[in-house]
């Protein structure tokens, strides 16, 4: 083929980066199009992980290594399935990987979800990593707050509302946010997990990190430090569950440091009730839960009410569905075989569609996972395209598709104007004696990003 392989890589957060650049790798003649719905890149990097993450944030750099590449285009501002179709995106590219990741919060059936005050951890995310798609104030009225889940999503947001202000302003947070922070009533934070210390999901660095504050007292109930049989082995198994048990076990016998913010963590108690008052939350019934041997858990009919004033679902992120795309609804991923994506009508590969990142596994694992599916998406991406099983594209030229966006009126963003935003939010920052400050506003994004293809 005299041409380069044309791909389209519809996410540019981790998943979608990381599959550009194994494909670049592989030593195929490629050229690939990074589509992103954002007017700026690197997706849950940029808008899931705490501002008071810097390590990891440098993942940043490493992706940027990636986008430098001449075969890599970044083609922001555009949501596939909307202002293209996916049908459309056949005419240009041999192959096209679906890297859209979870952005969105699975649901918690459980009585009184429908309270004033009973948000989605992804709400809060979103708006303290200013995203424009998210709210630009919160309510932080409530002194005592729950948050449901023991996974790091739970940790970063009961973190971010134990902190002070202006222990976060010397991250990259925005105005609107240091101010609705600054008027926070927070004094207490309970985050509730329904099994014991060795089912927790947090990773031991992020649990550790949780008690860097001098603001924050984290606090855990001896009682709450027990494990069965099967805790043990996890403990013997994994060098993780063990630092996470250890690090629990010092946080449960030590003495208090005395800080103005409680940050407790529960154990074995499983949420069953909002409750609420004048249609707000009031407070959460939990029952008690034991170990049964096996590392699972068992009600023991023993129940407690916490007094709460706001209650945060951290149980996990929920992709959305992709337009023109299968899309396995109880899921919430694009159905698929490792890394084709399958028709569920017929249980075969649709010719030419990939799926990568959560979007085809579910919003679980870390980097490595990503990186690891990535692989074997790209593997298969390659193998059907030895073996012929990719129809060629009717315009693959590398003009054809920017004239076609740009036709419509699209104001795309690029790599190039990546870097103009970049230096727009460092100036923002350095002007307050910070590293950058978060442009918020879509409109203000692809102002200084572009568009750098016009009519």
């Amino acid at each position: 083929m005299s041409r380069p392989l044309r791909v389209a890589v519809v996410g540019a957060g981790p998943a979608g980066i990381y599959a550009s650049d194994l494909l670049v790798k592989s030593g195929r003649d490629v050229a690939i199009d990074l589509f992103e719905r954002m007017p700026a890149p690197f997706g849950l990097i940029r808008y899931g992980v705490a501002p008071d993450h810097p390590r990891i944030k440098g993942i940043v750099k490493s992706l940027h290594t990636v986008l430098d590449k001449p075969e890599i285009r970044l083609l922001g501002n555009i949501e596939v399935g909307r202002d293209v179709t996916v049908d459309e995106l056949r005419e240009f590219y041999d192959a096209i990987v679906f890297s859209t990741g979870a952005t969105a919060d699975r649901d918690l059936k459980i009585t009184g979800s429908d309270l004033e005050g009973f948000h989605g951890a992804s709400e809060f995310v979103g708006f303290y990593d200013g995203n424009p798609n998210f709210a630009r104030d919160w309510n932080l009225t409530a002194e005592k707050v729950a948050v449901i889940g023991v996974g790091n999503v739970a940790l970063d947001v009961a973190r971010i509302l134990a902190k002070t202000a202006d222990e976060l302003h010397v991250t990259e947070i925005p105005d609107n946010v240091y101010g609705n922070l600054g008027r926070s009533a927070v004094k207490e934070v309970h985050v509730f997990g329904r099994r014991g210390p060795a089912q927790a999901k947090f990773t031991p660095l992020e649990l550790k990190e949780l008690d860097h504050s001098a603001n924050v007292e984290v606090i855990v109930d001896p009682e709450d430090i027990d494990y069965d049989a099967a805790s043990e082995q996890s403990r013997r198994d994994s060098k993780s569950v063990d630092l996470v048990c250890q690090t629990l076990e010092n946080y449960a016998i030590r003495e208090p440091k005395g800080a103005q913010h409680k940050l407790y963590l529960h154990f074995f108690e499983s949420p069953v009730e909002i409750l609420g008052k004048d249609g707000r939350v009031a407070g959460l019934k939990t029952e008690r839960t034991e170990l049964d041997g096996t590392g699972n858990v068992r009600g023991t009919g023993k129940f407690s009410t916490w007094e709460s004033q706001a209650v945060y679902r951290a149980v996990g992120y929920r992709s959305d569905a992709v337009t023109g795309v299968p899309f396995d609804d109880e899921r919430a991923v694009i159905p698929n075989d490792g890394g084709r994506v399958i028709d569920p009508d017929t249980d075969s590969p649709i010719q030419g569609l990939y799926a990568t990142g959560w979007i085809k596994r579910g919003p679980v694992g870390l980097i490595g996972n990503t990186k690891s599916d990535a692989k074997d998406t790209t593997g298969m991406l390659l193998e059907d395209f030895e073996a012929g099983r990719l129809e060629a594209p009717a315009k693959p030229e590398l003009s054809a598709v920017v004239e076609m966006l740009t036709s419509r009126g699209i104001a795309v963003t690029t790599w190039d104007g990546w870097h103009r935003l970049d230096a727009a939010e460092r100036a923002l920052g350095e002007a307050e004696g910070r590293e950058r400050k978060k442009i918020v506003e879509w409109d203000d994004m692809v102002s200084h990003a572009g568009p750098e293809y016009h009519i």
